[in-house]
């Protein structure tokens, strides 16, 4: 599959909007068939891309694949658009409920989805490097720092919490340390600490893009996948 059609769902917000500039940067690659937001859009058609309100999703044009980056009462109308059209979900909208995550283990039973707190493609081979190391360094200390920008409300991070499952997979008891500075845009480290040595594994984010980037990427990988729940790590290559 050459060109993969689109459907941004959350297209207002900063993921959205920068999803729809870089898929733009690459028409090869993606269409974006419809831009789905919150309110009922004007104009209706904005560089080419047709705009549609939440309320209009069950009337949007064909798609190989959604990516949803909107608000936690948006995700199940377009996870079960998903699933009716028997399409994959893309999906890193964050605050969504433990029913909601159930939902998604069902609908993996019919479509591929992957939900996940991160879309880095580096956070992704971050989160395998912690789990090895977790493996072969048990009973030491495990810490998570996260530092983000003022204005990120939650703390921990999806990330490091993400990040925490994956220290902790060897049983070791995972704590958490949450900065709030400036406009960092994500820095998670995973430090394992023994005696007289330590292990500190670090991950950087300089750009929101990146976000976005592996977003596409996963959606390009996820789609012609079987049913199933993956993770980003399971679309490397």
């Amino acid at each position: 599959m050459n060109m993969l059609r689109v459907l941004v769902h959350g297209a207002s917000g900063r993921m959205g909007q920068s999803l729809l500039r870089l898929s733009a940067e690459q028409p090869d690659q993606y269409q974006v068939v419809a831009a789905v937001t919150r309110r009922t859009p004007s104009p209706r058609v904005v560089d080419g891309v047709p705009h549609f309100a939440a309320s209009e999703l069950a009337g949007v044009p064909a798609f190989d694949v959604a990516i949803d980056f909107s608000l936690p009462d948006g995700f199940d109308p377009i996870l079960a658009l998903c699933v009716e059209r028997g399409v994959p979900l893309v999906s890193g909208t964050t605050g969504i409920s433990a029913a909601q995550i159930e939902a998604v283990g069902q609908a993996a039973a019919r479509i591929p989805v992957v939900w996940a707190t991160n879309f880095s493609l580096g956070v992704a081979v971050l989160a395998e490097l912690v789990e090895r190391a977790a493996a072969a360094l048990p009973g030491w200390d495990v810490d998570v720092v996260e530092s983000h920008h003022v204005h990120k409300k939650d703390a921990p991070s999806g990330t490091a919490l993400t990040l925490g499952e994956a220290a902790g997979s060897a049983g070791a008891p995972v704590h958490y340390a949450s900065l709030r500075a400036g406009d960092i845009v994500g820095e998670h480290t995973v430090q394992f600490a023994g005696l007289g040595e330590r292990v500190e594994l670090i991950h950087r984010a300089t750009h929101r893009d990146v976000f976005a980037r592996g977003a596409l990427h996963a959606a390009r990988k996820l789609a012609g996948r079987p049913a199933g729940r993956y993770r980003v790590r399971d679309l490397l290559d």
